[in-house]
């Protein structure tokens, strides 16, 4: 049943402002300066406890004698693949710029990833493309694409090929419950703009198990074309996610409802109809029934919106972006939604930071959206990082993953440090690991200084399918790292017990 803009007036004056609607999703995280829901701990500045005696975390990280990766203690890392140093099984050098990654179990105990390598622009921008495997490539001019990087049961490597070649900047994705890999392009390039000999701003579908399935790429053009960040599926009701990172005016999330007897499976998605199924952008509405044109309005974790879907008039943007052909009061919007993630039977969403382009600053957002309740709810507000050089504070989350161990793995994608960190299901953070490659000119990147050292961000966390194995990248100039270690179930503290 659709919850009505009056329903959910009426339901939030007898619930107390809707909070009573979120049901039992916990409390996701917090970090210095954050605010999160409920958290036990919480100071009288709204911080919660972060890593500490009380269990939480694996305790302080240690720097890396080889420059790469801090990690806590009984922790270690494996490099995977590096961009430019390991070979794909054809001989060609790994691509760079490493992002969003999937894993699958493969045969006699391996894993399988599919990695994404965001390349914006003509593949002459860039040292190592994803190269144009025969019968793989959309857009023989564009650099993007996708790996699949096969590791043994010990963490091994054991090879790596090209899923899909010839896309453009594919940030994150998603996995499907069929076992494929969904990749998203982050443009809105026509042929002819920066080189491109196709429209690209699309989401294009990547079978693991089977490279021939991805011959001929054919973008699923239902699912609009626009600057895609990530996708996850609803299994029960069929229904996609996607979220915008884009600005002027700032993105959207949109669902895509499936065509009346649809059936997902592999390859399903990509014989379906460019106009197939509805393509709608959210509306929130507060407790009160008012229209919220932002996400960056809601100033309190705990924070629960109403949602309408807005179906978009023209998905392919022929003539016009499709977050511009909204007018003012018809669609929220939010800046920078990045990372999702499904579990606990609906959608974790990445809104990263807010600056000018939005009406209240902060640095990341989490939310959590209830499909059967088709409510919004704040789970994670993170304030403005005062130093972000400084280590211990964390901002602008990116990438997320639900961690088999409680809580989320959430990748940095901030200013200064960068980290992969956890967080508890009662509203505390944890550091995983420090990234301590500094990036620098010679090195292809925009580089720092040895006063002011400049460190590429993470992406793509993700475990791998028995939980021993945490997967994650460094996105400069592409590394993927195998981290492995004594993990352990993240306690929920008990309420009434001191700091």
């Amino acid at each position: 049943m659709s919850l009505t803009r009056r329903d959910f007036a009426r339901r939030s004056a007898l619930t107390g402002a809707g909070v009573a609607l979120a049901g039992s999703v916990g409390v996701l995280a917090t970090a210095p300066g954050a605010i999160a829901e409920g958290a036990p701990d919480a100071g009288p500045d709204g911080a919660a406890g972060a890593a500490d005696g009380h269990g939480v975390g694996y305790g302080p990280l240690i720097p890396d004698p080889e420059g790469i990766l801090a990690l806590p203690a009984g922790f270690s890392y494996r490099i995977v693949t590096h961009s430019g140093v390991t070979t794909l099984d054809s001989g060609e050098p790994t691509p760079s710029n490493h992002d969003g990654t999937g894993t699958f179990a493969g045969h006699r105990g391996t894993t399988l990833l599919v990695n994404n390598h965001e390349l914006k622009g003509p593949r002459t921008d860039w040292p190592h493309p994803v190269p144009l495997a025969e019968g793989l490539v959309y857009d023989p001019a564009a650099a993007g694409g996708c790996t699949v990087v096969e590791v043994a049961k010990d963490g091994t490597p054991v090879g790596e090929w090209v899923g899909i070649a010839g896309t453009s900047t594919n940030c994150a994705g998603g996995t499907t419950p069929w076992g494929t890999w969904l990749t998203c392009e982050e443009t809105e390039d026509k042929a002819g703009q920066h080189g491109m000999t196709k429209d690209h701003g699309y989401v294009f579908e990547v079978d693991p198990h089977d490279v021939r399935a991805g011959r001929d790429p054919r973008p699923v053009k239902a699912l609009g074309r626009y600057a895609h960040e990530a996708v996850v599926v609803d299994p029960q009701r069929g229904h996609l996610f996607l979220t915008e990172d884009a600005a002027g005016p700032n993105g959207l999330l949109y669902r895509w409802t499936p065509p009346h007897g649809f059936h997902h499976g592999r390859g399903r998605l990509g014989t379906l109809a460019d106009d197939a199924g509805v393509l709608a952008a959210f509306t929130c509405f507060d407790s009160g029934g008012r229209f919220v044109d932002d996400l960056s309005r809601a100033t309190k974790a705990g924070t629960v919106y109403g949602v309408d879907w807005t179906p978009v008039p023209d998905r392919d943007a022929r003539s016009v972006s499709v977050r511009k052909q909204f007018t003012d009061g018809q669609v929220t919007r939010a800046r920078k939604l990045e990372g999702m993630w499904w579990g606990d039977g609906g959608a974790y969403i990445v809104s990263s930071y807010a600056r000018e382009e939005s009406p209240v600053r902060h640095d990341g957002q989490v939310w959590f959206y209830d499909p059967r309740r088709r409510t919004l709810t704040l789970k994670v507000l993170l304030g403005v990082n005062p130093d972000p050089s400084k280590d211990g504070a964390f901002d602008g989350p990116d990438n997320i993953t639900v961690s088999p161990y409680g809580g989320l793995i959430i990748a940095e994608d901030g200013e200064g440090v960068q980290h992969l960190f956890g967080t508890t299901d009662d509203g505390r953070t944890y550091p995983i690991a420090r990234n301590e490659l500094a990036l620098t000119p010679a090195a292809g990147a925009a580089g720092g200084t040895a006063d002011a050292p400049e460190f590429s961000e993470f992406t793509g966390p993700v475990f791998s399918p028995d939980g021993r194995t945490l997967f994650a990248n460094i996105q400069e100039p592409g590394i993927m790292l195998a981290i492995t270690g004594p993990w352990k179930r993240q306690r929920r503290q008990r309420q009434g017990r001191g700091a």
